[in-house]
Formats: structure tokens, sequence, C-alpha cells
């Protein structure tokens, strides 16, 4: 399927290679076809609301939040889940420990996610699902799983019974047989057969609890995302993304029992998991406790810095944590804040004036398709940030060389609108920074405003008006602005 053309994007073109996803499941590059049409169902596995998420966790949270951009960018319509897992182990032993309820730890912890979401410029989720919502549907999918002979219940809790999933494993590549207890498996003494984990989980004094058919309990951990997907998706839907570690035993065991409740041999066509963020190529974890927490993070750097870190390398590989990396990813942002004012400034002057065209105007409208051209080829390519970068930084090397010389306003818009349109594919809000909008609106307006005196100061050398050229100058001065004049053109930079 071609790329379609979507008319509310002003830069969008068609491309000849047609996007291609790793899915874990073939463990193969893939052409991407949706199942239904232009419609894009994608689930993504949420935070446990009990701690602050780490910064390992925000990476997920950014590279799946990119991903869904680009889809939309490609034309697709996209229902985007990411549920929050708002009752569990983990869950229980926080709020003991802290005296509250479950309920109170999960809203505090959910309101920490949202402002994190939002300074990582995370669009929001069509739906975000609390698995406490949910209950009845993950009965209903554990009692059909019981009825399609696959579940047993034992003295109120209720297990999926692996031997009699034939498939079980062919998401991982781990086979019933190589699976031993406690090799990533539920030590239970009420299970079958060790390698079985639990649909429903029978009530213990001081837990949350609801009744079913099999007595009061709560849910296992894994029948969450399968009842959520199938109650807002349906089975089977396109994407089921989430990080490498969830993919066994969780997403093995949500394919099984998808499978064994809805009878559908895949209930998700593509499954997409992100790398581990790791310090000193050590996965980070809180339970090594070599994390950072992405509050700790986010207070100490630029948030658009931080997202684009986090999306800096492919989304598959590994990606290592370290001061030097995010001192660079803010340099980088800066970058692109840098090319994108020098566009608007010289936009400003164009739009006060002729200017006589020059060989610049066709350099930078064919910089300008290759850009295009080259981001959607490299994102087509599963996702390819890194080479999606590469491009943009190409570009930015162009816009910097030639902006001060082009004469057409409509060379300049489209250069803008086409930075910024990609430049938000990758989630990076050139309005936003540490300090806020209202920041970023000054500063550009500076910036503008700086240009646009430089061009009336050269226009004053030329006629040889050097009392309005030295006036010129001495009034940036006074505004902390320095001028060097090269063979090129003045430069100038703020004190």
């Amino acid at each position: 399927m071609q790329s379609p053309f979507y008319a509310q994007n002003p830069v969008r073109t068609w491309v000849d290679d047609m996007l291609k996803v790793y899915n874990t499941l073939s463990r193969s590059k893939e052409e991407f076809e949706p199942l239904e049409g232009n419609h894009v169902r994608m689930y993504v596995c949420g935070p446990t609301v009990y701690d602050y998420p780490h910064i390992g966790n925000a990476r997920s949270f950014a590279v799946f939040d990119t991903i869904r951009r680009y889809l939309e960018y490609s034309g697709y319509r996209v229902t985007y889940i990411t549920n929050f897992t708002d009752v569990d182990d983990k869950m229980i032993d926080r709020a003991n420990r802290e005296g509250i309820s479950v309920p109170e730890l999960a809203a505090k912890f959910i309101t920490e996610y949202r402002k994190i979401a939002n300074e990582l410029n995370l669009k929001p989720a069509t739906i975000n699902p609390r698995a406490t919502e949910h209950i009845d549907d993950m009965i209903e999918m554990t009692e059909l799983i019981i009825k399609n002979g696959l579940g047993y219940a034992v003295h109120g809790d209720v297990y999926f019974d692996v031997s009699e999933y034939e498939s079980y494993g062919i998401l991982s590549g781990i086979s019933p047989d190589e699976l031993s207890s406690g090799a990533r498996v539920e030590v239970d003494s009420k299970k079958q057969d060790p390698r079985d984990f639990a649909l429903w989980k029978a009530e213990k004094p001081g837990e949350p609890s609801w009744e079913s058919p099999w007595g009061k309990g709560r849910p296992g951990w894994h029948a969450e995302c399968s009842a959520m997907g199938k109650h807002f998706l349906g089975v089977p839907f396109d994407i089921h993304g989430g990080g490498q570690d969830l993919i066994f035993p969780h997403h093995e065991n949500e394919i099984a029992q998808s499978a064994g409740a809805y009878g559908v041999e895949t209930p998700v066509k593509y499954w997409l998991h992100n790398g581990f963020l790791t310090i000193d190529k050590d996965k980070m974890s809180k339970s090594e406790g070599n994390f950072f927490t992405a509050r700790e993070v986010l207070d100490n750097f630029d948030h658009q810095a931080v997202r684009l870190f986090l999306v800096s390398g492919h989304y598959r590989q590994p990606l290592d944590y370290n001061t030097d990396a995010l001192n660079q990813a803010t340099q980088t942002v800066e970058r692109i804040r840098n090319a994108v004012d020098t566009l608007r400034g010289r936009l400003l002057i164009l739009e006060r004036g002729q200017v006589d065209s020059t060989e610049s105007d066709s350099i930078l409208s064919e910089a300008i398709d290759t850009l295009r051209e080259g981001f959607e080829r490299e994102m087509n390519d599963d996702f390819n940030t890194p080479g999606a970068l590469a491009e943009l930084f190409t570009f930015i090397k162009v816009v910097n060389t030639h902006t001060s010389k082009i004469s057409k306003p409509v060379v300049v818009r489209k250069a803008l609108a086409t930075m910024i349109s990609l430049v938000n594919i990758l989630g990076i809000d050139l309005s936003e920074t540490s300090t806020g909008a209202d920041k970023s609106e000054s500063k550009e307006l500076l910036k503008g405003t700086i240009e646009l005196l430089l061009e009336l100061r050269e226009k004053a050398r030329e006629s040889k008006d050097w009392d309005t050229a030295d006036m010129i100058r001495d009034q940036l001065g006074e505004l902390g602005v320095t001028i060097n004049d090269t063979k090129d053109g003045p430069t100038w930079k703020i004190k």
C-alpha cells in the first residue's frame, strides 16, 4: 500500500517505500497493513502505578507515542489505548507500607504519570483504562478459558493450563518444556503444573477483592491487558507494544489467554517491543537499584531534550543513559530551535520588502524535498529515528548556509512547515522549554527583531550610510548582541 496523501498535512508526500515493522511474533520485518482499511488499533502496556516511573519506563512511553505520531502523519486513523495497572501485588505491598488504600496510591501515581506525559509531550491516549474498571471483562474472559478446557479452579484460584495450549511460546520462542518452577514463573503449590499462571487470585486479608464465580478475589496481572484489549479494540487488533521485558511471560500469556478465550489463533497482528534503557550497559531496573526516576531527569534537563534523547536511538536497540548524552540532546534541540528561528527571522524580513531572487531559493527548495523523502524513507524502515534525525541535521546545514540569501517567502514558509511537521513526529515541541512557552515566544520575537535590524544595517552599509549602520550596531550592543562582520555577511550572538 502506498502511503496516502493526508489533506490536513500540508507537507505530506507520496512515498514509494511501504512502511515495514519488525514483528516479534515472526522475528522479521513485515510490510505494515492494518486489518481494517485505514484504521490502526493499537494497545501499549502502561504503568503499574505503585511508584514513580523511572526514565527507562519513559523511553517506552516516548517510543510508542512517536510510532503513533508517524502512523497518523502517514494518514492512518489510530485508536491508541494504554492502561493503568491499578491493582497488583506491588501496589498492595506499597499501600500497606504507606498506610493508605490501593485506590489512594493509584490516584497519587496516576497524577504523576500524567504530569510526566505532559512534560514529555505525549499525545493523550484515546482511552486510559484502569484495570479495576474492567474486572467484569476479566471474569468473563476467565470463564471462557475454563469453558474451552484451558483453565481450572483450585480453592478460589484459577489457573491457565499451559499443557493444554500447544502454541505456548510462540512469541518468546520458549517452549513449555524449557520452563521450570522458579524460572520466571509463579511458584504456587496449587498449580497442576509449575508452568501454569494465575487468571484469578482468591481473596487474602487486607487486599482489594471483587465477587466472582470462584469466590471473592482479584484478577491475575496478565489477565487485564487481554480483557481490556478485547473490550476496546476487539480481536484480533493491529499493534501491541511494550518493553522487551514484557515478551515473557506477560505478552506470551496474553496470547494464550486471548486465544484460549476468544478462539483466535493470533489475537494481535504485529507485536512491537522497545529495547532497554541501560546504565553502563546494564538494564535499568528498580529491583537492581540502578535507575533514575523520570521526575529526577525532567527536573534537571530541558523536557524536549529528554524527549529527543529517548527517541534518538533505534527503538529496538538498548540506549545507554548518561549525562553526556542528555547534554548532547540539549544542544541538539537548541540547534533545531535555532534553525527554525533563522527561518522565521528571514520570513519576517522578506514580508517587509522585495528581495532579488537568488540561487539559494532553488537549493533550499530541493533540500526540503530531500528532507521529506529521506525522513519518510527512514521512518518507513521500522521507525528508524536515528536515520530520520540524520536527514533533519543535513537539512539544518542547508538552512544555516542559505537562509540569509533566500528571496522567496513561499520557500521559507515551506521549509518551516516541513521542519515543524517532521520534528513534531518525534514529539519535540519547539514552543516549549523547561521554563515555559512564554520565554520561548519572547526569544523568538527577539531573534526576529535582531535579524530585521541586521538586514537594515546591511542596506545602510551598502549605501554608505555609516551613521545609521553604527547606530544599529550600538543599539544591538545595548541589547547584549555582539555582531561579527564576515565575508559571508554578519553573524551575531547574545552575550
